[in-house]
């Protein structure tokens, strides 16, 4: 769909390159319903329909797989298991530690055995609950803790230690020790995850794919079926949302869905309802902590032991980089001196946990407000203050006061060095922070916010302002590079093919409004096509907050090769240096002559001027360890801080945010309408993990929560009646497209201004029921009532 379809009336999408508010480029189609999503893509004749055979149990050995009443089913064409992969049998992770299909061990409940493929998807799915599985069930581990305690993990631990906390510990003036844990969440797309592939000639394969992941899709299926690359190609209009769930999840239906197609040579689409999504697939991560810290009087960290125990369920997945940004971020925006952070990847009988939003950062700074939280409370002092005197800073550094044990580091740190060694060099924290505590009148109503609380006997109030500072990259320094190809047609249109994938996010939009900003054409002029394996080869997944970065980047590139050959070209025309041309609002201006930007287009043609371009883009200053966990693993930090208010009824623990202030940088916004948006959606998201978003499993393995009745996701009636969304107006001091930062995930951690504003009033409920604050709050994430209470009301 072209951007000019999506303009909202009286936008100024005409002209709507870099800065300019213009609507989605989807979003009258995402109104209408005429955006088509991959379960509307009218199939080839002869397409069959798959439906998965789960296996019922957490963990046991597969002894046989018995589809004779199901293939005795009208319509049904074949029952597909692990016999029925030409290739590979395993996954190609890393790790490959995750069969296509299990041979013999089960390892989760929703683990797919088999697959039904039959004439339509009501018959799969009904001769699908006919194939018997014979199953010989082994005990399941299902707590981290057990499985901790058994060394049973995905991946060996990982140890980052500073200083000596030991020491340091053992001197601070105040120590405190507390133990607290954060659930898993659903990532509850629109879209379930589907697939459709295509045996197409010369034995080569189309695979339509929900995926947020097109190069891993086609490196997937090329291995399950047994071909090479070139064989595979994989295209993605659009996902009804991703949020990191159809990064690696993705993959494993594709291939689902393409060895059944092998299998009986005909198209074959895979489409998973809401229950066997919830069933199969990956969620966030859920984390246990404990912690250790030593503080002086004014609530200064000077050591923090961490130690996270990440249940990665059965697989490793994508457990070792999400665990890795949990310890990456577990100083979120404070300076500790000594610190020793301790990162357990715990291998449980459940479905293999896996990317979603924030990738494990939401973890680890949950774990340090719970702490600063839990810091001030016991000195009773005012929080944000406390997290005020914490921020890193521009300053030298800081002396160590004993002696240090060989194997620590030997340097002291400075106050704006991060424990892995990263300096924090585009540092805004304090003046956010101070800019929104003044503006959301955060003092006048701590001091409102008390004099009710001390009034009111059942409700009661609490109000915090959180920061965020979130590193900007992927963890993997492979991935931080990408490709687009921008095509110029001789009627000046514009065509941009990159290979990111647009979920919603507005990603295709704000790549077409850097193109026309770079071509100086309109934004109606330039149209985005579907991601494409064919076009853009080994393309990067688009996660990591980073797919404006890196293809609007290479976009950019790519289009400045086209203006700089049409640029020359006019100054031959008019005998001038191709600096003095102009590229501004589809004219194309030297000091001699003005064209329209489709003239030049149509005389550079008839002079064989080469009207199409690649560009590439690879983000500069990364480097890391991968055994240490030190270096500069991000480009940037994006910031950002919220204060929220929040009412929780002690007698039943209900909860309502009442009101919430963000300022958010995200540097200088190519799109405000959509950066506010992701703000929008990504602290409701985040409040849901931390509120109303519970994952239950039952002692059998089997997940309980698998659907919109047994897992509540916020709503609009969850929105605050006051909602103000401010942003920083500074540039990227790095060098980043149009002087923008990445939006997608930072905002999710907005959102731990919720959970300490619940914990805030828990802690006043307390008081007044005479029960002790001094120490960590007995409360664990999702918040939800029955926490909430018993937080309230039990020591």
């Amino acid at each position: 769909m072209n951007v000019a379809d999506a303009a909202l009336p009286g936008s100024p999408v005409a002209c709507g390159g870099c800065g300019v508010p213009v609507a989605h480029e989807s979003a009258a189609g995402h109104v209408c319903g005429t955006a088509p999503y991959l379960d509307d893509i009218p199939v080839p004749r002869g397409t069959l329909h798959a439906a998965p055979v789960c296996a019922g149990v957490a963990h046991g050995r597969l002894r046989g797989v018995d589809g004779e009443a199901a293939l005795a089913l009208p319509g049904v064409r074949a029952v597909v298991t692990a016999r029925d992969v030409v290739g590979e049998g395993f996954f190609p992770t890393p790790a490959r530690d995750e069969p296509v299909f299990p041979t013999e061990e089960i390892a989760y409940e929703g683990q797919v055995v088999a697959l039904v493929v039959a004439d339509d998807e009501r018959t799969a799915r009904a001769a699908a609950r006919a194939v018997r599985l014979e199953i010989e069930p082994l005990p399941a581990v299902l707590d981290v803790h057990v499985a901790h305690a058994q060394q049973h993990y995905v991946l060996p631990p990982v140890h980052v230690c500073r200083g000596d906390p030991d020491a340091a510990l053992a001197r601070a003036p105040h120590r405190l020790q507390g133990r607290f844990s954060a659930g898993g969440q659903e990532h509850y797309y629109l879209e379930t995850q589907a697939a459709l592939a295509i045996p197409v000639e010369g034995h080569q394969w189309h695979i339509c794919s929900s995926t947020q992941h097109p190069g891993e899709v086609q490196h997937w299926v090329a291995h399950a079926l047994g071909v090479a690359a070139h064989d595979v190609r994989v295209e993605c209009r659009r996902m009804g949302g991703g949020f990191g769930g159809k990064e690696t999840q993705a993959g494993q239906v594709a291939v689902w869905a393409a060895v059944a197609a092998q299998r009986v040579g005909a198209p074959v689409k895979l489409r998973l309802d809401r229950d066997e999504d919830f069933r199969i697939t990956g969620k966030r991560h859920p984390f246990h902590y404990a912690y250790d810290v030593g503080f002086d009087d004014d609530g200064v960290v000077q050591a923090l032991a961490l130690t996270m125990w990440v249940d990665c369920g059965f697989s490793a997945d994508l457990s070792g980089p999400v665990a890795d940004r949990a310890v990456f971020h577990a100083d979120n925006a404070y300076f500790i001196p000594h610190v020793a952070l301790h990162s357990y990847r715990c291998r449980t009988h459940k479905t293999s946990f896996t990317a979603f939003r924030g990738f494990g950062g939401p973890q680890g700074m949950l774990a340090i407000e719970t702490v600063l939280g839990d810091v001030a409370r016991c000195l009773g002092l005012d929080p944000l203050q406390v997290r005020l005197r914490n921020l890193y800073r521009d300053a030298p550094a800081v002396p160590w006061t004993a002696p240090l044990p060989p194997h620590h580091h030997p340097v002291p740190p400075r106050c704006d060095t991060t424990p892995y060694g990263m300096r924090v060099e585009d540092n805004i924290l304090e003046p956010l922070l101070q800019t929104l505590a003044q503006r959301c009148r955060y003092a006048e109503r701590r001091a409102a916010i008390a004099a009710w609380n001390a009034q009111q006997p059942v409700v009661q109030r609490g109000l915090a302002l959180t920061p965020v500072k979130f590193g900007i990259s992927f963890t993997a320094t492979h991935f931080n590079q990408a490709g687009a190809l921008v095509h110029v047609y001789t009627d000046g249109s514009v065509l941009v093919n990159h290979g990111g994938t647009e979920m919603g996010q507005g990603l295709h939009t704000k790549v077409a409004q850097i193109v026309a900003e770079t071509l100086g054409v309109p934004l109606t002029r330039v149209r985005v096509s579907a991601s494409d394996t064919a076009r853009v080869p080994n393309a990067s997944a688009t996660a990591a907050s980073s797919g404006t970065d890196l293809n609007g980047r290479a976009a950019e590139r790519a289009a400045q090769r086209i203006r700089e050959r049409l640029a020359r070209f006019v100054a031959e025309q008019d005998g001038c240096a191709p600096e003095d041309v102009r590229f501004a609002h589809g004219v194309v201006v030297s000091p001699v002559a003005q064209r329209t930007f489709d003239d030049v287009v149509r005389l550079a043609y008839a002079a064989r001027v080469q009207l199409w371009s690649d560009g590439f883009y690879r983000t500069p200053k990364i480097h890391y360890d991968r055994a240490t966990l030190t270096g500069r693993p991000f480009y940037y930090f994006a910031y950002g801080a919220a204060c929220t208010e929040v009412a929780i009824d002690t007698t039943t623990g209900e909860l309502r945010v009442l009101a919430v202030d963000v300022l958010h940088d995200v540097g200088r916004s190519i799109n405000p309408a959509i950066d506010i948006g992701q703000i929008e959606g990504g602290f409701v998201q985040g409040m849901g993990w931390l509120t109303t978003e519970e994952l239950v499993w039952r002692e059998d393995g089997s997940l309980w929560t698998t659907g919109a009745s047994t897992y509540k996701i916020p709503t609009a009636g969850d929105i605050p009646a006051h909602w103000c969304i401010e942003l920083w107006p500074e540039p990227n001091r790095e060098d980043n497209v149009y002087g923008s930062k990445a939006v997608g995930e930072p905002p999710f951690m907005l959102a731990l201004s919720v959970w300490e504003a619940i914990r805030d009033a828990v802690a006043s409920a307390r008081r007044r029921a005479a029960l002790p604050v001094d120490r960590p709050l007995p409360l664990d994430a999702p918040a939800t009532p029955e926490r909430i209470w018993r937080a309230c009301n039990q020591p």
